[in-house]
Parts: structure tokens; C-alpha cells; sequence
């Protein structure tokens, strides 16, 4: 084939001679796509071979613009452009030229293959449609030719259709004639046979027809007979009914059949549910029997104050591990785990059955016909309801009288496990019938049971405490007390605490704690996971955060504060009958309880529980605030039954004695080594409990420090000559202006946690009192120089135990000074001599 030019674009191209399987130059695809982007470049197009949307460029100068000057562009590069530059642009130029040409090429190549192709098919394609034409003219000849035959043989066959429907028609009319006259012999035979279901719907087919040519007396004698032999049927549906020993299919087709002949819906309901009745009200029989009446209360409250209260020996409150009893059922042979099973084996699961197999008969069953218009399930779940709620109200009645029988808080698991048990057995009741109330009372009868169980160890813990005082008071009383099997004397007065204090307080401390855990650790039992009813929300939310949280925990930590600030209100003159160490422990007790035991039971309470604070419940903060004012209550009270002791020897001794006519000192009162000696003893009981405190820098003649009212009989008679007669007048004004400028003494002011505040307190009210009996006596000179004597004494030791000795000493210038006010013959005794008798004493 000779070489000729194909012309495409203004541009001459050599072709190349290809066939139909030749392949083109450039079949790479990244070839092909750069080409495609070069040409689109090249014709000013987008992607999607549209040119964008630019404003026409007016430059001559713009080679790419529809207004491009060759002259003008070649002239403005030969002023612009060097020679250089000149042949760069050339040779820029012709490579573009060349590469475009290329790209040209080969989209000329690329489309001469497609067009081939498609001429190809398309010739095809008018070789299949010739062929699909003439089979198409040949199909609508052969339907046109049936037709015409389907016409002629319908016509032919006109006259013997209408004969052969007329006779139809008669023999169908005889069929039912002749089935109205069988029908009585039919009905008797399927009586014979118990084939009630058939006969009903046998009846039921005739009974339009009967009816409806009942004044044909060939009729009517016809419908006489099926009445009586239906009304037959009735009676043997109505016995197989009452008997209700057959299978539950036979019953449910029983009562289908029974309402299709007309019977009352709500009279079958009553029997069914009353022949159910006596079956389930023997069950419930059973288990009452197995509740014998209540003990006598005396021992059933006997047993439970005493679940949780373990044996100690007298000094030691407990032992450290707490001995929880575990004591039987008093009422009952069978425990509470084999109670339930019983009831929910016998009575829930009969409770079961009877709902199933009612409402397959008068609820699930599709009515038809008739029946569906009366709306008996509606009714018959109505009457369910009822009957379900009055049984399962006694039932729940037993469980609870059974549950009220479990007064042992020693072991919970056979609880625990009853109170799911019967929580899951119910869960089939919710199922069954839907909208019942049963499981939310068996649920409620669930938590009252926990709440129970919950306010009996808190009654048994708070019986543990009390037991415990109980203990500590007989340790305290006790002479002689074993510590760590050695016998260590008690002090020499039976007031004073034992030396094992700090022993007491930790045993009682830790006795108290370990059956909190103990009580925890059996409450826990009601959440753990594989219990039902303890996932709840209604059940676990409440019951951690209200029920062992704040009934429990939070109620016990009241009651221990409660308790302790009621030792606190019967003091008499005495301090009452609680021992003053029992007051003084039970005081570090509270703080101890504000500084760290509070924190942790709670902290370890809700880690626990996992208490979620949905509803109110009690800061930890008011607790603490609650154990330390019981705490302070009682230091207070200590201090102020120390003192009315001490005070009690120092008016007894003031009272007892004539101090007008008494002989002259020789020695120091025994009393005031009494009360020092008390005083020193209860130094040493407050230490053993309390820190010591801030004391003032004392001076360093405290011991021996005269009283500057000593000399104030003498600094009276000094001055004496200088006032008017009325020198008593003015010695009273002086004392009074002297007090003027001296600090006021609370006597009775709340005492800080530490051993200065305590003994500062008792030692204020105890020589306030001395003070109050000297202003009530009259002395002569022997009496006077007793009480310096006394006072002396005092100060060489007292000044030890206050926080500050100018407060001994205030208060000894006043009993001093007192005495010399109320005294005949004011002469005092030296101060050498009184040091002499002092110290000999």
C-alpha cells in the first residue's frame, strides 16, 4: 500500500499501516495520561474536558490568548531578549512543537483502533436484529391462529355449560338435604366415639339451616334431636371439665368446645381457678405446718442480743477475734434454704403451671367466630390477676413469718441463698404474667428481710459494745489485774485506774473494729455477685448506701458517741457510779475515733460496698465533729468528777474540824498528803492516755516560793495606824482592789486534749472548793497558821501538774488570805518555820 498523509489538526502526520491486532506506540498508561494532560494543557481544557471559565486575555503578546500577534511577540523578544536568549526560547519552542506532535500521534492511532471496533459491532448488531425480526412475525402468527380456535370451542360448548351448572346446582342441594337427615344418626355415632370436637363442628355447620327452617316440621323434628344429643355432649364436656385429669390438650380443647356451645366464659373461668385453688391451698397448708408458733420472747430476744457478744475474761474485753454464734432457728426444724426450696417446688412452680395452662385456655387461645367478639381474654386475665395476687399474698405472709424466725446473726449464707432463690423463682411469675404485682412484693419482702438482718447485728454490735464496757468496767474494779501472765498490784486507792490502761483502751479499741469487720464481712454476703437480687439498682443502691452504710456503720459510731455521753449524765456528788478511769478511757476512745477510726471504717465501708452516694447520706466530718465533742464532754466530766473527789476530802476536812480552838501546828494535814497523793496518782492515769501538753517555764524557786498574802496580816497591822477605826473595812478593800489586778480563774472551763489542761482543771476545782469551806469557817491563830501550813504543802507540789504554778499560787493567796480575813487572833507563822514543817512532812 502506497505511503499517503492523513490530515487532522492542520498538521501532516506519516501513518503507519495497522490491522485490527496491532498495538499502538504508546500503550504505557502513565504515557497516556501525561499525554492527555499535555494536549488539555495544550487546548486550554479541564478535567473533565471543559475549558474553565477565564477571562479573555487581550495581550497581544500572550501566545495561549485568542488574541496572539505573531509579529508583535517576535518583535517585543528581538528588543527584549539577547541572541542567547533568542536561540533558548527557539529551542524551547521546537521541543514543545515536537512533543505535542508526538502526543497527537499517538491519540490519532489510539482512535482509529475504537473506530474499527465499532464498526465491527455495529455490523453485527443488524445481523442479530434481522434474525430476532422474522422469529417475532412468526410467534404473532401462531397466537393469532390459537385464538381463532379457542373462539370456535367456547362457542360450540355455550348450550351444554348452562345444563351441566343447573345440574350441579341440584345435586348440591341434595347432598345438603341428605346430610340434614344424617344428621342426628351422625351426631350419636361421634357421641359413641368421644369424637366431641367433630360433632361440635358438625352441629355448628347444620345449625344456620335448621334454624332457618325451623317452621318445616321435617326441620323442626330434626333440630329437636340435635339439641337433645348436643345439650348430652354438653353435660360429658362439662363432667370431663370438673374431673381435670386429662392432659392439658384435652382440657384446653374441652373448654374451646364447651364455649363454642354457648357457655358462660366467666362460669368456666371460676371453676378453673377454684379446682386450682384447693391443689394450691394444700401446698400453702404444708408449709404452715412447718412454722410452729413463736418461743417466748424472753429467750428469742435473749438469743438475739447475744448473736454477736464473744466470752471475755474479767480486764480484757475481748480477745481480739470475735466469736460470732451461730444459733439455730428456734422456731422451726427445717432451716430457711430448705423452707424455700419447698415452697418454691411445690407452691410457686403449681403457681406456674396453673397460669400457663389458664392462659392457654381463655387467653393465648385465638377465639373465632363469635367468641371473638365477647373479649374473654380480657376478662379471664382479669380474673388471673386477681386469683394470682390473693394466693401469692399468703404465701408471702409465710415466707415472711419464716424469714422473722431467723434471729441468729451468726452465719448469713442459708439467708442469703434462701432470699435469691426466692427472688429468681419469682422472676418466672413476671414472665408468665406480665404487669403482676407478685414480684414486686416478693422483692420488697427481699429487702425488708436484708433491712432486718441489717438492724439485728446492729443491735447485737450494740449489745458487743455495752458487753464490753460491761468488761472494762469489772477490769477496772478488779484489785489485782494479769497482764501478760504476771500479777502487777493495782494502786493503792481503789479509785485510781489500773496501770494497764493503754492495754484497755487498745483490746476495747481493737475488739470494737474487728467485729465491725466481722459484721461487714457477713452483710456482704446480700451483694455478692452471683446473687440475683444484689445487681438490683433498686436493691444495691439503697441497701449499700442507706442500709449498711447508714443504718449500720453510721448508726453504731452514734451509738458508741450516744452511750458514751450518757456515763456523763448521772454524775451525783460522788461523780455517780461510773468508775473516773472508765470516763477518761472512753474520752481517748472518741478522740480516737475522731483522729483515724471513723475515717477508715467508713472508707473501708464504701470500698467494700461500692456506695454509690445517690441519696443523702452522713458526712464523714459531722461524724468526727460528733466523737470529738463526746470525747470532750467526757474529758470534761472527768475532770469534774476528779475534782468533786478531791474536793469532797478537802471539805470534809474543813467541816470536821474546830479551827478556833485547834493546838499549833506541828505537822502537815493528812489530807493534804491525801489529795496530793491523788493528785499524783491521777497525773499518772491521765498520762498513760493523753500527751503531756505546753506547760509556762516555771521559775526556780517554785517549790519554795513564799505567798505574798502570807505577809498580809502583817502588811495589815503595818498599815493599820494610817487608816480610820474601820480597819477591817479597809483591809477587805484592799484585798478586793488586790484582786482587781489579778487574772480572772475559770474554774469550770473545757479542758484540751493533753495531761497540763486535765490536771490544771481538777487541780482549779479542787482549790476553788478548798477556798469556798475557809470563806464558811472562823479562825483562831492555831487555825490560820494550819492552813499556811497546808497551803505550803500544797504549793511545794502542786505547781507541778498545772500549765501555769501562778494559778496555784493565785489561788492558795486567796485560801490564805481568807483565813487570815475570818481569823480571831490574825498572827502568822513564820515562813522558815513552815518550810521545817513542810519538809519534815
Amino acid at each position: 500500500m502506497g505511503a499517503h498523509w492523513l490530515c487532522c489538526g492542520g498538521l501532516f502526520w506519516p501513518p503507519f499501516i495497522m490491522d485490527e491486532g496491532s498495538v499502538p506506540v504508546a500503550e504505557d498508561p502513565g504515557r497516556r495520561r501525561r499525554v492527555h494532560g499535555m494536549l488539555k494543557l495544550y487546548y486550554g481544557l479541564n478535567e473533565e474536558g471543559k475549558a474553565p471559565e477565564q477571562p479573555e486575555s487581550l495581550d497581544p503578546c500572550d501566545i495561549n490568548g485568542p488574541h496572539f500577534d505573531p509579529e508583535l511577540y517576535l518583535n517585543k523578544l528581538r528588543r527584549e531578549c539577547s541572541l542567547t536568549e533568542l536561540m533558548d526560547q527557539e529551542t524551547c519552542m521546537v521541543r514543545q512543537i515536537r512533543s505535542l506532535d508526538s502526543d497527537m500521534q499517538t491519540l490519532v492511532y489510539e482512535n482509529y483502533n475504537k473506530f474499527i471496533s465499532a464498526t465491527d459491532t455495529i455490523r453485527k448488531m443488524k445481523n442479530d436484529f434481522k434474525k430476532m425480526e422474522d422469529e417475532m412475525d412468526c410467534l404473532s402468527a401462531n397466537m393469532a391462529a390459537i385464538t381463532e380456535f379457542s373462539a370456535r370451542i367456547s362457542g360450540t360448548l355455550q348450550d351444554q355449560h348452562a345444563q351441566i351448572t343447573k345440574l350441579s346446582g341440584v345435586h348440591t342441594l341434595l347432598r345438603k338435604l341428605q346430610f340434614l337427615f344424617e344428621l342426628p344418626a351422625r351426631l350419636n355415632k361421634c357421641l359413641e366415639l368421644q369424637a366431641y370436637a367433630q360433632a361440635v363442628n358438625t352441629h355448628r355447620r347444620a345449625r344456620c339451616v335448621l334454624q332457618q327452617y325451623s317452621h318445616l316440621p321435617s326441620f323442626k323434628g330434626i333440630q329437636d334431636d340435635c339439641h337433645a344429643i348436643m345439650d348430652k355432649l354438653a353435660q360429658e364436656l362439662r363432667q370431663k371439665f370438673r374431673d381435670g385429669g386429662s392432659s392439658a390438650k384435652d382440657l384446653s380443647e374441652c373448654v374451646e368446645l364447651l364455649l363454642q356451645l354457648d357457655e358462660p366464659a366467666e362460669e368456666l373461668c371460676d371453676k378453673f381457678l377454684s379446682h386450682a385453688r384447693s391443689r394450691l391451698e394444700s401446698d400453702l397448708q404444708g408449709l404452715e405446718a412447718e412454722i410452729r408458733p413463736y418461743p417466748s420472747t424472753s429467750a428469742t430476744k435473749d438469743a438475739s442480743v447475744h448473736g454477736l457478744s464473744s466470752t471475755t475474761a474479767p480486764g480484757s474485753p475481748a480477745d481480739g477475734s470475735p466469736k460470732n454464734s451461730s444459733l439455730p432457728s428456734p422456731a422451726s426444724n427445717t432451716d430457711i434454704l430448705e423452707f424455700i426450696d419447698r415452697g418454691c417446688n411445690e407452691f410457686v412452680s403449681s403457681l406456674c403451671l396453673v397460669i400457663t395452662s389458664y392462659q392457654e385456655l381463655f387467653i393465648n387461645h385465638a377465639q373465632k367466630g363469635e367468641l371473638a367478639s365477647k373479649n374473654i381474654p380480657q376478662m379471664a386475665n382479669g380474673k388471673l390477676h386477681v386469683f394470682v395476687d390473693d394466693l401469692a399474698a399468703r404465701y408471702f405472709m409465710l415466707v415472711e413469718r419464716r424469714i422473722q424466725e431467723e434471729k441468729g446473726v451468726g452465719d448469713n449464707s442459708l439467708l442469703v441463698r434462701a432470699l435469691d432463690r426466692f427472688h429468681r423463682r419469682l422472676q418466672a411469675v413476671a414472665k408468665l404474667l406480665p404487669g403482676s404485682a407478685v414480684p414486686n412484693k416478693g422483692t420488697e419482702i427481699v429487702i425488708r428481710a436484708a433491712t432486718e438482718r441489717v438492724k439485728q447485728y446492729l443491735s447485737a454490735l450494740q449489745s458487743f459494745y455495752m458487753d464490753s464496757l460491761t468488761d472494762v468496767r469489772q477490769a477496772l474494779a478488779t484489785p489485782r489485774l494479769s497482764v501478760a501472765g504476771t500479777s502487777v498490784a493495782g494502786p493503792a486507792s481503789g479509785r485510781d485506774a489500773p496501770t494497764s490502761l493503754p492495754e484497755l483502751l487498745s483490746s476495747l479499741s481493737a475488739s470494737i473494729l474487728n467485729q465491725i469487720k466481722s459484721v461487714l464481712a457477713s452483710v456482704h454476703l446480700f451483694t455478692a455477685k452471683d446473687i440475683t437480687f444484689s445487681n438490683k439498682p433498686y436493691f444495691k443502691g439503697e441497701f449499700c448506701s442507706q442500709g449498711v452504710r447508714e443504718s449500720l456503720v453510721v448508726s453504731f459510731i452514734k451509738f458508741v458517741c450516744q452511750s458514751s455521753r450518757q456515763f456523763c449524765e448521772t454524775a451525783g456528788d460522788k461523780g455517780g457510779s461510773t468508775p473516773p478511769a472508765l470516763l477518761l478511757l472512753l474520752s481517748r476512745l472518741c478522740l480516737d475515733y475522731e483522729t483515724s477510726t471513723i475515717s477508715y471504717i467508713l472508707t473501708l465501708t464504701d470500698e467494700q460496698f461500692l456506695v454509690q452516694h445517690h441519696s443523702p447520706v452522713t458526712p464523714v466530718t459531722t461524724l468526727c465533729a460528733e466523737a470529738r465533742e463526746a470525747a470532750q464532754k467526757l474529758l470534761n466530766h472527768y475532770v469534774k468528777v476528779q475534782g468533786l473527789i478531791i474536793s469532797q476530802m478537802l471539805r470534809k476536812s474543813v467541816e470536821t474540824r474546830d479551827w478556833v480552838n485547834t493546838i499549833e501546828p506541828r505537822n502537815v494535814r493528812a489530807v493534804m498528803k491525801r489529795v496530793v497523793e491523788d493528785t499524783t496518782s491521777i497525773d499518772v492515769q491521765v498520762g498513760l492516755l493523753y500527751e503531756e501538753g505546753v506547760r509556762k517555764a516555771h521559775s526556780s524557786d517554785s517549790s519554795k516560793r513564799t505567798f505574798s498574802v502570807y505577809s498580809s496580816s502583817r502588811q495589815q497591822a503595818r498599815y493599820a495606824a494610817s487608816y480610820t477605826p474601820s480597819a477591817p473595812m479597809d483591809t477587805n478593800l484592799l484585798s478586793n482592789i488586790h484582786k482587781l489586778f489579778s487574772e480572772r480563774i475559770d474554774i469550770f472551763s473545757s479542758v484540751e486534749f493533753n495531761k497540763v489542761s486535765v490536771m490544771t482543771g481538777i487541780i482549779k476545782i479542787s482549790l476553788k472548793t478548798f477556798l469556798e469551806c475557809v470563806r464558811l469557817r472562823t479562825f483562831g491563830r492555831y487555825g490560820l497558821q494550819q492552813i499556811q501550813v497546808d497551803c505550803h504543802y500544797l504549793q511545794m507540789y502542786l505547781w507541778r501538774f498545772v500549765s501555769d504554778e501562778n494559778l496555784v499560787h493565785f489561788l492558795l493567796d486567796e485560801i490564805v488570805g481568807s483565813a487570815a480575813h475570818r481569823c480571831l487572833d490574825p498572827a502568822p507563822m513564820e515562813q522558815s518555820v513552815i518550810e521545817v514543817i513542810c519538809e519534815r512532812g
